[in-house]
């Protein structure tokens, strides 16, 4: 039997991850880049924020810092691609690999004793949810949410709804100004070079700029998640990481399979709920017996697996459907022509 605190809790993770899921959106649909930094910025975001809040600092200005550290680490992904004019893939994998590197040596200054330490607890230490979670418990909409929720029959029930509510607005927000941004001249610039950069760059446009800047988003995105994801877990680990761009790629590949691509703002929602209908499904897995969290890399292969044939199998069936249906219909019409031909009178001159 699938609890709702399952549910629920896999909910809280998957509006986190849409953030990550939208960065990985950015360099793979809209700039056409395959950027596997993603595995290391999203545990730069992570480190930096983990060791700049055990070191004392405020985790609003820890995250923000976060965001700055993913942004670096996307532009130099990008300068390695256009200035050093190394394959796409290959920048992605040389920067994923200089940032395990860098990530340890982050969270290595937060111990005077450690050159480079492979992860940071914040039990104890004071974060963006735990500082909410202060401002909302005092309110009394839990009590009432629960209240509501347990008078339809629910069980296991959730101690706080407040982190989920505050995600929610977080990424919501990020959503709103991914959408505003893809529409404006940078914007529209933007995913013409994902589109055809030799068109673009007739128009004068700066593909290289542009790369550059479009990859440093993609990753401020991705270090946010993970700056978020290390505090909603109350740890950073150097691991963290691990298949984080299967995931994102998961989220997108959901999301547009079932809400298609017609327009940014439509494309964009369907990635974050793609992200939270991916963790929802892991999360339930999950509760199968026979599974554990080391089949968590299988589950997604599945998943992905199924996500990209499943789509491919109907839009088959409906060119099927719809090839049956002009045939039908150019016999339906070869039939009434052949009956007027019947019984059109002889022509007498």
């Amino acid at each position: 039997m699938f609890s709702f605190s399952t549910i629920f809790s896999s909910v809280e993770q998957g509006i986190i991850y849409a953030i990550m899921a939208l960065g990985v959106y950015l360099s793979f649909r809209v700039l056409d880049f395959p950027d596997l930094t993603v595995d290391g910025s999203f545990v730069t975001g992570g480190s930096v924020a983990a060791t700049m809040i055990v070191l004392g600092y405020n985790p609003i200005l820890a995250t923000c810092m976060a965001i700055v550290a993913g942004f670096i680490a996307g532009c130099i992904t990008g300068i390695l691609h256009t200035k050093g004019k190394i394959n796409p893939l290959l920048s992605g994998i040389l920067m994923m690999i200089a940032l395990y590197s860098i990530n340890l040596r982050i969270m290595g200054t937060s111990s005077s004793t450690s050159v480079g330490r492979p992860n940071i607890p914040l039990l104890n230490s004071e974060t963006i949810l735990t500082k909410f979670i202060h401002f909302w418990q005092p309110l009394g909409i839990d009590q009432w949410l629960n209240h509501v929720i347990g008078l339809i029959g629910v069980q296991n029930i959730p101690t706080t709804w407040g982190i989920a509510i505050l995600m929610l607005i977080i990424t919501l927000v990020i959503k709103l100004i991914t959408d505003r941004f893809l529409q404006t001249e940078v914007g529209l610039a933007l995913r013409a070079t994902g589109d055809n950069q030799r068109m673009i760059r007739s128009f004068s446009a700066n593909t290289d700029s542009l790369i550059i800047l479009g990859l440093g988003i993609s990753n401020a995105l991705v270090a946010l998640s993970g700056a978020l994801i290390a505090q909603y877990g109350k740890f950073a680990d150097i691991n963290l990481g691990i298949g984080m761009i299967i995931i994102g790629l998961a989220s997108v590949i959901i999301g547009e399979a079932i809400f298609g691509t017609k327009t940014v703002v439509r494309t964009t929602f369907a990635v974050i709920v793609g992200a939270i209908i991916y963790r929802v499904i892991l999360g339930l897995a999950f509760q199968i017996n026979i599974l554990d969290t080391g089949d968590m890399k299988l589950i997604t292969a599945i998943i992905v697996t199924l996500a990209l044939i499943i789509p491919k199998i109907l839009e088959k069936r409906r060119e099927k459907r719809r090839k049956a249906k002009r045939y039908a219909d150019r016999m339906s019409q070869m039939l009434v022509k052949k009956e007027d031909d019947h019984i059109a009178p002889p022509r007498t001159d």
